[in-house]
C-alpha cells in the first residue's frame, strides 16, 4: 500500500512512525524546510538558538510517556528544571530534537508544497510543483483550514467548528542577564509567557529569550509585519524588565497564525468516505504536543485495521 502524508509536524510524523513500525513505507511531504511544526527551534547567526513555537512538552497518558522515555534514551528529550522548582520535558538540544526522534526512517521529502489533490479510481494524485505518482491512501495534517482548502469537499465531517488563536514570538538575545526567573506566565497585559530559553538542557548559548504574546494582542498586531511585531515586542519587554536597547545583541519575531485551537473537533481525525483520506492534528484534540501524537498514531492504527 502506498501512503503520502502531508506535513511533517508531530502529528504526520507520528503517523508514519507508527506505520513504519507495521511493516509499511509512508512517504511524508512538507511544504517547508524544517521539520516538527510548532515544535520548533530558530538558529541565527551569533549561534542564537530559540525555541519560538511549543514551549514543553506535557505528558498525561502513559503511551506518550513511553515515547519520551525512549527519546530521552536517545538523547533527543531531556527534562528541565526551572529555577522555580518545576519540571518540565523539552527536546535537545532544541524543541525540533523530538521532531527529529520520531522523523527517524521516515521517507521525507522537505521544501515540497502539495498544491492539489485528484482522486482517481487507481488512488489519489499529488500535486506540487508538477504531478506526483499516485497514492492509495492520503493523510493531511495541515491546519483545518488549510486541510479544507486542500481537501475539504472529500471528507464526512466539515472543519469549519475548528477555531485557533494566534500568537506572535519575539526571539532576542542579550549581551547581559536579565534579572528574571527562567519562566513568567502572563508578567504583562501583552505577554502570555516570557522564558529564559538558553537555561533549557543543552542549549549552545546564554541569554537568549523567547516571549510569547496573548491571543488578544497577537490578534490585534497580526497583520503588522515581522519588523513591526519586533519592534513593538522588544519595546515592551525592555521596557519591562528595565533594559536599554543596548542591551539586545539580536531580536526577531514569528508570527504563528495557527497557534492554539481554542475549539478543537472533539475525536481523532476525520475521513473521507471510502477511507482512503485522512485528516487530523492537534485541531482535532487540543493544543498540546501530546494531542498531536494522539492524532498521528490513532490515524495509523486506523489505516492498519482497514488496510
Amino acid at each position: 500500500m502506498k501512503i503520502a502524508i502531508i506535513g511533517s509536524g508531530i502529528t504526520g510524523l507520528s503517523c508514519a512512525r507508527r506505520l513504519i513500525e507495521a511493516g509499511m513505507a509512508p512517504v511524508v511531504f512538507d511544504k517547508g524546510r524544517g521539520l516538527g511544526g510548532r515544535v520548533a527551534t530558530r538558529r541565527a547567526e551569533g549561534r542564537f538558538q530559540f525555541d519560538h513555537g511549543a514551549q514543553m512538552i506535557p505528558c498525561e497518558t502513559r503511551g506518550f510517556r513511553t515515547l519520551l522515555d525512549e527519546a530521552m534514551s536517545e538523547g533527543c528529550v531531556a527534562q528541565w528544571d526551572t529555577d522555580a522548582g518545576e519540571r518540565h520535558y523539552v527536546g535537545t538540544p532544541g524543541m525540533t530534537g523530538l521532531a527529529k526522534f520520531l522523523a527517524t526512517g521516515v521517507d521525507l521529502h522537505q521544501a515540497t508544497e502539495i498544491t492539489a489533490l485528484t482522486q482517481h479510481a487507481d488512488g489519489w494524485e499529488l500535486e506540487a510543483s508538477a504531478p506526483l505518482s499516485r497514492f492509495d491512501r492520503v493523510v493531511c495534517t495541515a491546519p483545518a483550514p488549510q486541510t479544507t482548502k486542500l481537501v475539504g469537499p472529500a471528507l464526512t465531517q466539515p472543519l469549519n467548528g475548528v477555531t485557533y488563536d494566534p500568537s506572535l514570538t519575539l526571539m532576542v538575545a542579550l549581551k547581559r542577564d536579565a534579572n528574571a526567573p527562567d519562566t513568567q506566565s502572563n508578567p504583562t497585559d501583552a505577554f502570555a509567557w516570557v522564558a529564559r530559553d538558553s537555561a533549557k538542557p543543552g542549549r549552545p548559548t546564554q541569554n537568549c529569550w523567547v516571549v510569547q504574546a496573548n491571543a488578544d494582542w497577537s490578534a490585534a498586531h497580526l497583520e503588522r509585519t515581522k519588523d513591526e511585531i519586533a519592534t513593538l515586542m522588544l519595546d515592551l519587554f525592555l521596557s519591562h524588565y528595565g533594559l536599554a536597547p543596548t542591551d539586545v545583541a539580536y531580536a526577531t519575531a514569528h508570527r504563528w497564525r495557527y497557534a492554539f485551537v481554542s475549539r478543537q473537533l472533539g475525536q481523532p481525525f476525520v475521513t473521507s468516505r471510502d477511507g482512503t483520506l485522512h485528516a487530523g492534528g492537534d485541531w482535532c484534540l487540543g493544543p498540546r504536543v501530546e494531542h498531536a501524537w494522539q492524532s498521528g498514531t490513532a490515524i495509523a492504527d486506523d489505516i492498519l485495521a482497514t488496510a
